[in-house]
C-alpha cells in the first residue's frame, strides 16, 4: 500500500529574474505543460492535477505506458505535455480537457502527450519526501523504464548548460529553466524552487477596450498584431492601470471609439468553456495607438496571459506591429530538449 494518497499538491516555485548560481543548485528545463502527481498502487493508477482534480479520464493514452514505466507502487511528480509540429502544443493541451469521451478518445490518437517525470515521492512503502532531492532523483532514475511516452527530464549541476537551455530551447516551446537546491526536501504547496522564465517585449496596436465594472474607466487595452497579408488580429490584453489611470486612458480612446479595429482578422473572443459567463462585450477603436508590452509566453499567435504595459510608442507606426517581432531567437527541436545532455544525473 502507498505511503501517500491523493489529493496532494505538488511543490511550487517562485519567479526570479536571474538563474541561481552556486555548489548544490540542480537544473532542469521548464516544461510548458499540466503539473500532474501520478499515483501508482499495483494496477490501480491515478493522474493528480496540481489543484488535486483527476486527470487520467483526459489522457487515458497515458495509463499502459505509465505502467509500463512506473515500479509497482511509487508516486511521482511531473508534467503532462502534448508535443506538436513546432515544439510543445498548450493550445492542443487544454482542447484535451474535453466533457465528451468520445472527443476525448479521438484527441487521444491524433494529439497524444507524453508524461516527463522529474521528482519521486514515495516508492514501495517508504515516504521518500524526507529525502534530499538528489537522492530522490536517483531513486527515479533507477526505477524508471522510460518509453517513448513517459520520460525523464534533463537535469544538470552546470549552470552555463541550464543558460544555454534557457536560450536554445524557447523555439521548443520551453518556458525557462527550474533551479532546485540538491538538498531540499518535497514541501507541498511551498515555492521551494526556482523558476526563471522567458520575459519579451512586443510593440502592439490598440484595436479596443473593455470597460471597468467598478469605477467606470477603461478595464483593459485589446492588443492586436497584423500578420503578413496585412490583416490585424487581436493577440491578448493588458490592464496593469490604477484608477486614475484607468480614466485617463477612457479620455484618450473616446474619440478613436467606432473605428475599423479587428474587422481583417480575429476579434477577441465570445463567451465560452473557459469564459464562465464573464461580461466579454468590449469597445471598438481606430487602430492607432501603439505600446510596447512586456509578455511571458505565447499560445499559438495570442499572448496566454495578461500583458505589462510598459510605455507609449508615439513614434512607431501601427502596421510595424507585426508578427515577425514575436518569433524565438532560437528554434530547437522539441526531441533535442528531451535528450539534452544532462551530464549523468
Amino acid at each position: 500500500m502507498l505511503p501517500l494518497a491523493p489529493p496532494l499538491e505538488p511543490m511550487l516555485a517562485r519567479v526570479q529574474d536571474e538563474i541561481p548560481r552556486g555548489k548544490g543548485w540542480l537544473y532542469e528545463p521548464k516544461w510548458d505543460g499540466f503539473r500532474a502527481l501520478v499515483y501508482r498502487d499495483n494496477d490501480g493508477l491515478v493522474i493528480g492535477s496540481r489543484k488535486g482534480q483527476p486527470l487520467e479520464r483526459y489522457f487515458p493514452e497515458l495509463s499502459q505506458p505509465l505502467k509500463a514505466a512506473l515500479a509497482e507502487h511509487c508516486v511521482v511528480d511531473g508534467e503532462i505535455v502534448v508535443p506538436g509540429r513546432a515544439g510543445l502544443d498548450f493550445d492542443g493541451l487544454l482542447q484535451r480537457i474535453h466533457p465528451a469521451a468520445s472527443r476525448v478518445r479521438l484527441l487521444a490518437e491524433s494529439t497524444p502527450a507524453i508524461f516527463i517525470a522529474f521528482d519521486l515521492l514515495a516508492l514501495g512503502g517508504d515516504d521518500l519526501r524526507g529525502s534530499p532531492l538528489h537522492d530522490r532523483r536517483a531513486a527515479l532514475r533507477a526505477m524508471l523504464r522510460p518509453n517513448p511516452s513517459v520520460v525523464l527530464t534533463p537535469q544538470t549541476d552546470d549552470a552555463e548548460l541550464a543558460a544555454s537551455w534557457f536560450e536554445r530551447f524557447e523555439g521548443a516551446g520551453l518556458d525557462g529553466v527550474v533551479a532546485k537546491h540538491a538538498d531540499i526536501h518535497y514541501v507541498h504547496g511551498e515555492r521551494v524552487m526556482i523558476k526563471v522564465k522567458h520575459i519579451r517585449t512586443a510593440d502592439c496596436v490598440v484595436g479596443g477596450y473593455r470597460v471597468a465594472s467598478k469605477g467606470g474607466g477603461v478595464a483593459s487595452l485589446l492588443l492586436g498584431l497584423y500578420d503578413a497579408n496585412g490583416a490585424l488580429h487581436h493577440a491578448g490584453h493588458t490592464s496593469s492601470f490604477n484608477a486614475a489611470q484607468r480614466v485617463e486612458l477612457l479620455e484618450l480612446l473616446r474619440p478613436l471609439e467606432g473605428g475599423h479595429s479587428f474587422g481583417g482578422g480575429r476579434t477577441p473572443g465570445g463567451p465560452s468553456r473557459w469564459s464562465q459567463g464573464r461580461d466579454l462585450s468590449w469597445v471598438a477603436v481606430e487602430p492607432t495607438l501603439v505600446c510596447e508590452v512586456q509578455f511571458d509566453h505565447l499560445q499559438a499567435d495570442r499572448f496566454r496571459h495578461a500583458t505589462r504595459f510598459l510605455r507609449w510608442r508615439p513614434d512607431k507606426d501601427a502596421h510595424q506591429c507585426t508578427y515577425d517581432q514575436l518569433v524565438p531567437p532560437h528554434s530547437f527541436s522539441l526531441d533535442d530538449a528531451l535528450h539534452a545532455d544532462a551530464g549523468g544525473l
